[in-house]
């Protein structure tokens, strides 16, 4: 059995999705969820859908206790849904090519500090961008600069927040739990 650690620091959206994904799978298991934010939305529906989750500081992220702590469970992929904290160098040579994020943009573009969720849409909005999508990639030390994984594209018909945003979920939703399956089984 593969095991999966996820981290979020918002609603979960992704993280229900990967979950509901995964719930008969023989070969693949959410085994924990972590988060920064003791107030995100991730933190009820795990407790709904009865996955261990836990809330963990900067501080613990930065100086080791949160990577002891997942190097426990041995995960085999470490994915981030909707988490918006830089990884410390040290997980990531923990766990080399093994942290994944999703990007609700096609990067380089729209990428970096503070481009996240509707930041992003509201900047391919704003720009008139034809088409955008979504990048899985691998994680490394910046944000969104890792290998690209994976890109999925939509046209974009109208110019507003909701119909960006909601097409970016599908592509989320849709090609999130594929990618997984295939780094964790190939």
């Amino acid at each position: 059995m593969k095991k999966i650690v996820l981290f979020a620091s918002g609603s979960g959206s992704n993280v229900e999705n990967i979950v509901s994904d995964f719930k008969n799978s023989l070969t693949i298991q959410v085994a924990h969820v972590y988060t920064n934010n003791p107030n995100a939305g991730v933190i009820e529906r795990c407790e709904r859908l009865k996955i261990p989750c836990t809330i963990f500081t900067k501080a613990e992220f930065k100086d080791g206790t949160l990577l002891g702590k997942v190097n426990l469970e041995k995960p085999d992929l470490i994915v981030l849904a909707g988490f918006l904290l830089l990884v410390p160098i040290a997980f990531i040579n923990a766990f080399p090519n093994k942290i994944i994020n999703i990007h609700p943009a096609l990067l380089p573009d729209y990428g970096g500090k503070g481009m996240y969720g509707s930041n992003v849409h509201k900047a391919v909005i704003e720009n008139k961008e034809p088409i955008t999508g979504i990048t899985i990639h691998y994680v490394n030390e910046h944000f969104d600069k890792g290998e690209v994984i994976l890109q999925s594209s939509f046209e974009i018909k109208e110019y507003n927040l909701e119909y960006v945003e909601s097409h970016i979920h599908e592509l989320e939703h849709h090609w999130f739990p594929i990618t997984i399956e295939r780094l964790l089984l190939a």
